[in-house]
C-alpha cells in the first residue's frame, strides 16, 4: 500500500517561509495540493518525472517545488508566505505519468495516492 506522509507544517507570520516535505514512496509525478475550509482542493505546485515543474498562478515567485534523485521525497519551499497561504496542504502522486496525468497535473483527478495532509497558518 502506498503511504505518503508529509511533515514540516506550521505557524508563520506574513512574508515567513516553510518548507513542507512529503516521502514519496518512489512514484516519479508527484504534487502539493491544498484546501482551505470551505474551499475545492486546488493544485499549488507539480514536479515530473523529468523534473518539469508546474505552479499555480497564485504561487509562482514565491513556491519551488523539488525532489530527491530517487524520487522518494518531495519538497514545497515556501517563501513570502500570505494569510490567503492558509490551508491543509496534502502531498499526491500519480502511478503513471502520461498525457492524461500531464492535462490534468494540477488536479485531483490526475493523481491516485494522497497524504493526510499537514496544516499551514499564516497569520497577518
Amino acid at each position: 500500500q502506498v503511504q505518503l506522509v508529509e511533515s514540516g507544517g506550521g505557524s508563520v507570520q506574513a512574508g515567513g517561509s516553510l518548507r513542507l516535505s512529503c516521502a514519496a514512496s518512489g512514484y516519479p509525478c508527484l504534487a502539493w495540493f491544498r484546501q482551505a475550509p470551505g474551499k475545492e482542493r486546488e493544485g499549488v505546485a507539480v514536479i515530473a518525472a523529468t523534473g518539469t515543474t508546474t505552479y499555480a498562478d497564485s504561487v509562482k515567485g514565491r513556491f519551488i517545488i523539488s525532489k530527491d534523485n530517487a524520487d522518494t521525497i518531495v519538497y514545497l519551499q515556501m517563501s513570502s508566505l500570505r494569510p490567503e497561504d492558509t490551508a491543509m496542504y496534502f502531498c499526491a502522486a500519480a502511478r503513471v505519468c502520461g498525457l492524461k496525468w500531464y492535462e490534468n497535473r494540477l488536479f485531483r483527478s490526475g493523481y491516485d495516492y494522497w497524504g493526510q495532509g499537514t496544516q499551514v497558518t499564516v497569520s497577518s
